[in-house]
């Protein structure tokens, strides 16, 4: 029987497992997790989100393990669902819901993928409470976890080890190196918040400091400020600001069809055959594809920004600038409204739509950019890309108007030059026209690449340095491919090892077509040795 590590039991651990108890040949499968409950994920584990944190995904987005999430959320009882103040009769597939529910969703599907793949004939164990320390993959796979002397020998292994945050132990006073470092436990005061980051987890951290001070109350006889936010009357000094370099606020999720529409010009066939020719230009010919494919799909937007004008360089500059001549929380509200109105009367944005679906068009490019465009990429169409795809949910916009209706919260551009630094008990952040000082300061970019000297398996990191890698050395199933080796047993589909060599790698749906393309590929080659041993029998039989 051949044996299978998945270290992690996020999403990407659970999708994983998903597609390996469907293989045809009985399997020894065993999940770590490092925390006490496997099956949550930390971005939905209720002990490190506030139940008013939203999720950026809705269920027609999410692909079904054991059941679909709105099958899920149907079976709950109304208690339950009220705890998190959804109610069970508005249910729906494109609903935005508190992220901890996620949790729940995720830990239930957990527990039904060990009955299927027992009931396949596959033993399944976890381990919680169990942190792999090191990774070999010399002779063999072998894994080590903390606490335990003797290796695990495994015939294949995959590192789905999710997100990774700097430690609580690592901050200092006042200062929160990330909305899930200790953010929700502590008693933040009613005093001066500075939030770098304001995208969603800069408006979730926002709304996690906000509610310890007061409370959002819906107007129902109010058809312009529907929502509220009452501040307690001891916490009217409170001040939340988000910053960011431009000082815009993301825009609110739009309706557009689900599964995507294959597109006509920008097709995988198109920027392959771009890849295929030499990398000098590469970006620019790239470009060239989006720009044609915007203009077929939303000429009046492409006319009305100068498109035909505009180069990879300049693009953003066009895509960003009417937001950065308005006021951020009056293009909020306009955003909004538009948002809400075309979901009601189920309208696509053609250019939104378009640019969603060109960052997954030419991702593959990325890789093949040469130096000098992949530093134009990163300061460039990247921005546009991300700010596209990482809309928040509507309801995350309706908070921060009502919080800044309160007089809360407000917004600031940091530039592209400015230092930070703790000094009394203060963060202290200087820009180019103006000094601001906080009390409590939250990091809340969300994850950052890491590298391969931060790759927390000393055996396997040395192994791969020692080869002069950089970046992680992946097949296009995610195994790595180190020579003179059984690295091609092991995956790599922790998503902050990826990110240096896929800029996009995020979300839900990215986890399970990553898990889909490992457990295939191993179940391929069990599925291969276990029919050569059948051959190997017959022979020896006869």
């Amino acid at each position: 029987m051949q044996r299978i590590a998945i270290i992690g039991s996020g999403p990407t651990g659970l999708y994983t497992l998903a597609g390996l108890i469907e293989c045809g040949v009985p399997l020894s499968i065993t999940l770590y997790e490092s925390r006490k409950v496997a099956g949550v994920g930390m971005p939905f584990d209720e002990h490190n989100n506030h139940s008013v944190m939203l999720a950026n995904i809705a269920s027609i987005e999410i692909p079904p393990l054991a059941c679909s999430y709105l099958d899920w959320l149907q079976d709950q009882s109304h208690v339950f669902l009220s705890k998190y103040r959804v109610k069970k009769e508005s249910l729906h597939d494109r609903q935005f819901l508190p992220r901890v529910l996620l949790g729940h969703y995720f830990h239930n599907q957990l527990q039904r993928l060990i009955e299927r793949g027992q009931n396949n004939g596959h033993h399944i164990c976890v381990q919680e409470s169990s942190t792999v320390v090191d990774l070999d993959a010399q002779s063999c796979c072998r894994l080590w976890v903390e606490g335990q002397a003797e290796p695990a020998e495994f015939d294949f292994i995959v590192v789905a080890t999710g997100h990774s945050w700097p430690s609580e132990s690592k901050n200092k006073p006042g200062y929160f190196a990330s909305p899930w470092s200790g953010l929700i436990e502590s008693d933040i005061p009613a005093a001066s918040i500075g939030i770098r980051g304001a995208s969603l987890s800069g408006i979730d951290a926002a709304m996690a400091v906000a509610v310890q001070h007061g409370h959002f109350v819906e107007q129902r006889n109010s058809t312009e400020n529907d929502l509220q936010f009452k501040v307690k009357p001891a916490s009217v000094d409170l001040n939340i600001t988000l910053m960011s370099r431009s000082g815009i606020l993301p825009e609110a999720d739009f309706y557009c069809p689900i599964p995507h529409q294959p597109l006509t010009i920008a097709t995988p066939e198109a920027v392959s055959r771009e890849i295929g020719e030499t990398s000098e230009g590469l970006l620019d010919r790239v470009f060239s594809l989006m720009v044609r494919e915007l203009q077929l799909n939303a000429p009046e937007w492409s006319e009305r920004i100068a498109l035909q004008t505009l180069n990879a360089n300049n693009f953003p500059d066009a895509y960003f600038l009417s937001r950065k001549e308005h006021n951020p929380f009056n293009w909020a509200k306009k955003n909004l409204d538009e948002v809400i109105d075309n979901k009601r009367n189920r309208h696509t944005v053609a250019w939104r739509y378009t640019l969603l679906r060109l960052h997954e068009a030419i991702e593959p490019a990325v890789t093949h950019f040469n130096a000098k465009d992949r530093q134009r990429f990163k300061q460039g169409l990247k921005r546009v890309f991300i700010d596209n795809y990482a809309a928040v949910p509507p309801e995350s916009i309706r908070r921060i108007l009502a919080l800044r209706r309160a007089g809360v919260i407000d917004v600031k551009a940091l530039g592209d030059e400015y230092e930070l630094e703790t000094r009394s008990g203060k963060t202290i952040i200087q820009t180019d026209h103006e000094q601001l000082s906080f009390d409590v300061f939250i990091e809340a970019r969300g994850q950052k690449a890491a590298s391969l000297e931060d790759f927390p398996f000393p055996r396997l990191r040395n192994q791969l340095l020692k080869e002069h890698y950089t970046k992680p050395p992946i097949n296009d199933d995610f195994t790595l491919a180190l020579p003179n080796s059984q690295g091609e047993r092991i995956a790599l589909v922790a998503l902050p090892y990826l990110m240096p060599i896929k800029p996009f790698v995020q979300g839900i749906t990215v986890c399970a077509e990553m898990a889909e393309a490992v457990s295939k590929s191993f179940i391929a080659r069990i599925s291969q040795s276990d029919l050569n041993e059948r051959k190997l029998d017959g022979v020896a039989n006869d």
